[in-house]
């Protein structure tokens, strides 16, 4: 039996990368579906076609067991996507930067009237209380 695992070592270190790589790819598909539906207004047609393209390309990759070749298709899904990632940063920072201003400031608390109470206050030991 070790005899036959080491002659088909290779074999199994073959078909292990291209279950790696099939579930890495198939991953990175769900992750820009998901990223697209919700953001991909926030890119232009060409960039958003350029993605759905390298999805298409990969999802064809991933029926075939060639590692190599679904490493490079996901490779190329991840540059495509750069795009939807970077507009969704920009309006994030923009979203932050906005909310920022408005609330914060030294003088943004001194406007605002909480109901607030400062109080002081002890504990009272449950058996203090009880053999008093």
């Amino acid at each position: 039996m070790v005899k036959d695992a080491e002659a088909h070592a290779a074999d199994d270190k073959k078909r292990r990368e291209a279950v790696e790589a099939k579930n890495q790819a198939e991953a990175m598909i769900h992750a820009t579906e998901k990223a697209l539906s919700e953001h991909g207004s926030k890119i232009g047609d060409a960039e958003r076609t350029a993605i759905e393209n390298a999805m298409a390309d990969l999802r064809e990759a991933v029926k075939n067991d060639d590692a190599e070749a679904i490493k490079a298709k996901t490779n190329t899904l991840a540059q495509a996507s750069m795009k939807l990632g970077e507009a969704m940063y920009q309006q994030a920072q923009a979203g932050a930067q906005g909310g920022e201003g408005a609330a914060a400031g030294p003088d943004a608390a001194a406007g605002q009237k909480d109901d607030v109470v400062d109080a002081e206050f002890t504990e009272v030991d449950d058996d203090k209380k009880k053999s008093a």
